[in-house]
């Protein structure tokens, strides 16, 4: 904030800086790397009361303007944290409860024209309204279905609203992969050669939170010194990396081909990633080979809830327009889903190939662009989000990232890898049981 430092909060200041001399004025930009359990939120939500209760905005509003205190997190459940602390924080105080006029589950509006708002990671709330700070929680772990890089296009979104309050912006953190938001301001503004408006912090879990016992942290280094460095140590992970990127995926899309028409000199394969209807999403999908390249005809995906056995009707219909009897599927599921193709007409058969090996597989398809894909958004996604992490044995797992989804890509990649492959061939049929009546 630009006040002076005491000696000892200089010599903190010092330690998780880099930075020998403390900002002269308040900074625009605060960027803080921080282990779990460092009291992020709690730290987040008294940043937020001070903010929205103890400083003056009423001269950079406009009549009948309200401010807004804003802080996204990546859902809406660990939004309302912040929001359950800085209640809390309020209601201790005789004098700040006294501005509360009235509560919902997502904002506390104060009777000085600014309201305390908490939203889930989604860019298209954002726009609109005046801030007078914005807090990213846990920024390197936003994820969903709207972006690829959410926290590039949400921060954009929300800078024009600081603008003319001058609000400040913290970016606030454990770390993960060496991208996104969180990274780059710390690789380009962390130390005394960074800009000196963006202050950067990073803080091991410990060095904020000494309650948290070393025999614990020591416990989860030996399960796994990677995540837990991550974790604990506040430091950015060196063994996951991006598996495709955005350009080489673009380059294998068809534009404005959302689907392909059956075409009968073509020979069908599919690929399925089954779910029970609960958590994770039921894709199909469904190419053909053409000389050296694999073709995506068309995929479907259905996310929960849902009805598992609806959802194998739904995609035995579409399976029947290309002449598909006999698909593939990942390990996931058991009998259910091999009984459930099978009274509809349709033999599964598990992929012999793990999901990590399918990716690893469908990878040089995309990057020689021997691989032609449809205009899917969601597809866009979670092929670029897709993550290669090296284990202790040094063996790569391609999987997505946390709080992310790769069922349709799973099930695309599987289509493109056994495209050409098909089980749907008369003597493979044949030799499990006759055509259903009227299959032509």
């Amino acid at each position: 904030m630009g006040e002076d430092l005491k000696p000892d909060e200089l010599e903190t200041f010092r330690r998780l800086t880099e930075r020998q001399d403390p900002p002269k004025e308040r900074v625009s930009e605060l960027v803080a790397v921080v282990g779990r359990r460092g009291g992020k939120s709690r730290a987040i939500a008294t940043l937020l009361c001070y903010l929205a209760c103890l400083v003056d905005y009423r001269p950079r509003l406009a009549s009948g303007e309200t401010g807004v205190a804003l802080c996204i997190a990546p859902s809406q459940e660990q939004a309302k944290i912040v929001l359950d602390y800085a209640s809390g924080i309020l209601a201790a105080s005789p004098i700040l409860r006294q501005l509360v006029r009235r509560s919902t589950s997502e904002t506390i509006e104060l009777t000085n024209r600014v309201v305390i708002s908490v939203r889930s990671a989604s860019y298209r709330r954002l726009r609109g309204q005046t801030c007078i700070a914005c807090i990213a929680d846990e920024a390197a772990f936003w994820f969903n279905e709207d972006s690829s890089n959410p926290d590039y296009e949400i921060l954009n979104a929300v800078r024009p609203s600081l603008a003319t309050t001058g609000g400040l912006l913290c970016v606030i953190s454990s770390p993960y992969s060496r991208r996104g938001v969180l990274w780059d301001s710390f690789k380009n503004h962390f130390g005394p050669s960074g800009n000196p408006s963006i202050l950067v912090a990073r803080a091991a879990t410990r060095e904020l939170n000494p309650s948290l016992s070393q025999q614990f942290i020591d416990k989860e280094y030996e399960k796994d010194p990677q995540w837990a460095a991550a974790e604990y140590g506040a430091e950015f992970r060196t063994d996951i990396e991006s598996f495709i990127t955005s350009e080489s995926v673009e380059a294998c899309i068809d534009a404005g081909i959302r689907e392909r028409p059956f075409d009968r000199r073509n020979i069908y394969s599919a690929f399925i990633d089954p779910s029970g209807g609960a958590s994770d999403s039921f894709a199909l999908a469904i190419a053909h080979k053409e000389g050296m390249s694999s073709v995506l005809d068309a995929c479907r995906e259905i996310r929960p809830p849902f009805s598992p056995e609806q959802a194998v009707e739904e995609f035995c219909a579409l399976l029947r327009q290309y002449q598909v009897y006999g698909i593939r599927s990942d390990r996931y599921g058991g009998e259910w889903v091999n009984e459930s193709f099978r009274r509809r007409g349709v033999v599964v058969e598990p992929s012999e190939h793990s999901k990590s090996q399918l990716y690893q597989d469908a990878l040089p398809l995309i990057n020689s662009r021997t691989a032609a894909l449809l205009d899917n958004n969601t597809l866009r996604r979670q092929l670029v989000t897709l993550e290669r992490k090296t284990t202790r044995g040094g063996k790569d797992s391609i999987d997505h990232a946390p709080h992310a989804k790769d069922d349709l890509a799973n099930a695309v990649c599987g289509a493109l890898v056994y495209a050409g492959r098909s089980l749907g061939d008369p003597n493979f049929w044949n030799a499990q049981f006759p055509k259903p009546k009227g299959v032509v």
